[in-house]
């Protein structure tokens, strides 16, 4: 890449120059982000995933404007008009939009009023008036008339279109008609009269009669209204003052007063009606629709994140509940490592099927010595989950709801098939639920990532742009908490930094011909597997009970040999260094910096020696609805409940309070003061209170509210949010603050 490059992308970003050619290099080499950002820190500056793929981004989008230049630069070339001026404008240039803009008068085009009125030999007439140097320009075309030209009135028109071409390829009339779009363009939607009646138009009605400026228009709304046209019950149109227009660029291209002056104004409103506006608002409309594409892909990857890092039960055993009414709960149990072991269906509908739903219940808890029970959160979920609370199992049994969102997606899948052949999709849904308590990241990479409800809009974005950003958000979560190379399947190592589809199927069937891994070393065996490919991928791969303690840890291959000398120097065992951190204390940094690995690295290593292998996610807790609440018909406003956060949208957080429908908290109502993200305040599964504010029964919509109780406070147990709906201030006192609320308290009462 050429410098140049390299310094303009560090001008925008705020990096050095030595990062950005580093992060090129190691990019270019097939280095993946992950592994840059964990494991060659000294050459980014200890830059994270989101700054380096930034800058990846930057690199790939100079490397398409190059691709581009050569293609305007050949074009151009053998037209015969690369003049050399010209020719260093497009090289030197770092911008698409004015590329765009210097190539568009050479541009191959379709048959025009213009290029018709060129074959007519009215080039020159054109050319004179648009000149405005005098003359009347009637007196003018009467030279040009002809067969095909058969009058002035003819002529003068051609001529026209000729200019009006002119004007719309013209550089700087296109960039005053942008500076005006971005300063005062203006959104409008209106229903399509035929439509307004219809019902599915209804969804769309806030936006029957709609103006906003486009630059204050939120992504949600302007997808909404792009959603509302194709779906052809709205018209949208994006506008600005004609008159300001037009003037200014009679400001920009008339030059005099004359006769000719005034052809040019004409040729301006037509230019601008006709091939102007429309080639500028459709820029706008592609910018405004990617601008709101990239914010509702953030608000989805963020949320995916958040899922996919969520906290795990761990190595338990699981009896899993997909909940039903007339066809009945599919169960199944599974052991620690989310083997299926069992399954039958447990009906709830009659005190009888209840009865009998408790004794198989109770029955298996003891016969598959079962650790945890988690039921789905689908149709039937609270009272299944009501039924077995319920039940006294002579044991501390934890009992979790688990969000099956996505879950019947994986059922029907190939990739479910595969593992389970011979269950139905039923019993399939079931063992997923089971799972995705066990390790949701492990079991959530199995579906499709649009299917699994934490998005806004997703299915309106640019699908290819979504799939990227997805794909970056499952590998960074994957590659963050590490893999467990002799468990993990192969859709969960297909994530792993450096493998492929290939490779993860070669390892699993590695593993199934030759038994456990019992060191990373013995990657280097499975077919395909390169030295590039295991550089990238062995520090994010586990091997627990390995001789090399360190197999099970993050720390890379490539820095045994500096933990082997830090245990020599102390005259001491890898098992001692990791178990005394006495000895560590003793460690001196600075001898064991080396040209490959500096501060950082050291630092990553000692902090690894402390946890080797530690999970980063949190531990999972129990969380309980409130009992006394079922259905909507149970809200009232001011009702104080506890909730869990399911979506979090860039207008507010929508959180299930125990009903089939989602609450939705309102940006202006996640805080008492001014938010302007609610990830400041509120996070995916999180505990909340809440109060209800409003309850639309009819179109099941429940209004909620977290003010006045702080703004993001965890859920106190059962038994206070229960007291909390007869006394509004009932449990003050009982609620924990999470990290970030505390500090967020700690500052307040700072600045205060």
């Amino acid at each position: 890449m050429e410098q140049r490059y390299i310094q303009k992308i560090g001008e925008k970003l705020g990096f050095t120059l030595k990062q950005i050619s580093n992060i090129n290099t190691l990019h270019a080499e097939g280095s993946t982000i992950p592994f840059i950002a964990r494991y060659r820190k000294e050459a980014t500056g200890n830059m994270n995933e989101v700054q380096i793929n930034e800058v990846i981004e930057q690199i790939g989008y100079f490397v398409e404007l190059d691709k581009r230049k050569e293609t305007v630069l050949k074009t151009i070339e053998a037209l015969g008009k690369l003049t050399p001026e010209l020719k260093s404008r497009i090289i030197d240039g770092y911008d698409a939009t004015e590329l765009e803009d210097i190539y568009l008068p050479y541009k191959p085009k379709r048959k025009t009023r213009a290029t018709t009125a060129i074959e007519k030999g009215l080039e020159p007439l054109a050319k004179w008036i648009f000149a405005q140097q005098g003359g009347e320009p009637e007196e003018e075309a009467k030279s040009y008339l002809k067969e095909d030209v058969k009058d002035v009135k003819e002529a003068l028109h051609g001529a026209r279109d000729i200019m009006a071409e002119w004007i719309s390829e013209n550089e700087q009339a296109r960039n005053k008609l942008r500076q005006l779009f971005q300063e005062t363009a203006v959104l409008y939607s209106k229903v399509l009269s035929s439509k307004k009646e219809e019902a599915d138009a209804q969804k769309y009605r806030d936006y029957f009669e709609f103006s906003e400026p486009l630059r204050q228009c939120p992504s949600h709304r302007l997808l909404a209204i792009r959603r509302g046209e194709k779906e052809g019950f709205l018209i949208m149109d994006i506008d600005i003052d004609k008159l300001q227009a037009t003037g200014d660029l009679e400001r920009v291209l008339v030059k005099a007063s004359g006769a000719q002056s005034l052809e040019v104004k004409k040729a301006i409103e037509d230019s601008y009606e006709r091939l102007l506006k429309p080639s500028i608002e459709n820029e706008f409309r592609l910018i405004s629709k990617s601008t709101a594409d990239e914010d509702a892909i953030k608000v989805f990857a963020e949320n995916l994140r958040q899922l996919l890092l969520s906290s795990p039960l761990g190595s338990k055993r699981i009896l899993a509940l997909d909940p039903g009414f007339r066809t009945g709960c599919k169960l199944v149990c599974l052991d620690a490592q989310g083997n299926f072991v069992y399954n039958s269906t447990i009906y709830t509908l009659s005190a009888h099927q209840r009865l009998e739903a408790i004794s198989e219940l109770k029955l298996l808890v003891d016969k598959y010595d079962i650790e945890a029970i988690g039921v789905g959160n689908g149709t039937a979920g609270r009272e299944t989950e009501q039924l077995v609370r319920g039940i006294d199992f002579g044991r501390k049994i934890s009992i979790f709801q688990v969000n099956e969102s996505g879950a019947s997606i994986y059922s029907a899948s190939e990739v479910a098939r595969e593992e389970f052949p011979n269950e139905d999709v039923t019993v399939r849904g079931a063992i997923s639920i089971g799972r995705r308590l066990l390790d949701p990241l492990s079991e959530l990479v199995k579906i499709d990532a649009k299917s699994i409800g934490v998005g806004q809009y997703q299915h309106d974005v640019n699908q290819t742009r979504l799939r990227e950003s997805l794909d970056k958000v499952v590998e960074s979560c994957v590659n963050h908490v590490g893999v467990n190379l002799n468990t993990a399947s192969k859709h969960l190592l297909m994530y792993v930094s450096g493998l492929s589809s290939t490779l993860a199927k070669n390892i699993v069937e590695y593993r199934s011909t030759y038994g456990s891994f019992t060191s990373r070393s013995q990657l280097k065996k499975v077919s395909l597997m390169g030295p590039k490919t295991f550089e990238q991928c062995a520090g994010f791969l586990r091997v627990q009970g390995s001789q090399n303690l360190l197999d099970n840890s993050a720390v890379h291959p490539e820095s045994y040999g500096i933990v082997e000398n830090m245990a020599k120097d102390l005259n001491c065992s890898l098992e001692d260094l990791i178990k005394k951190p006495e000895l560590r204390k003793q460690i001196d940094r600075k001898k064991y910096i080396t040209g490959s690995a500096g501060e950082f690295t050291i630092e990553d290593i000692l902090k690894e020696l402390e946890k080797p292998g530690r999970d980063p996610r949190n531990q999972i807790e129990e969380f309980r609805f409130d009992d006394t609440i079922k259905t909507i018909e149970d809200l009232k406003v001011g009702m104080r409940v506890a909730g869990l956060v399911t979506n979090i949208t860039n207008f507010g957080a929508f959180v299930d309070i125990g009903v089939k429908q989602d609450g939705l908290v309102h940006i202006s109502q996640l805080s008492n003061t001014y938010i302007s993200d609610p990830n400041a305040v509120v996070k995916l599964q999180q505990k909340v209170m809440v109060t209800i504010t409003e309850v639309d029964v009819n179109r099941k919509r429940i209004a909620l509210s977290m003010k006045d109780s702080g703004a993001a406070k965890t859920a106190p147990g059962p038994a206070a949010a229960r007291a909390s709906l007869g006394n509004k201030n009932s449990i003050k006192g009982t609620e924990k603050l999470d990290p970030f609320q505390a500090k967020l308290m700690e500052l307040k009462k700072k600045f205060d």
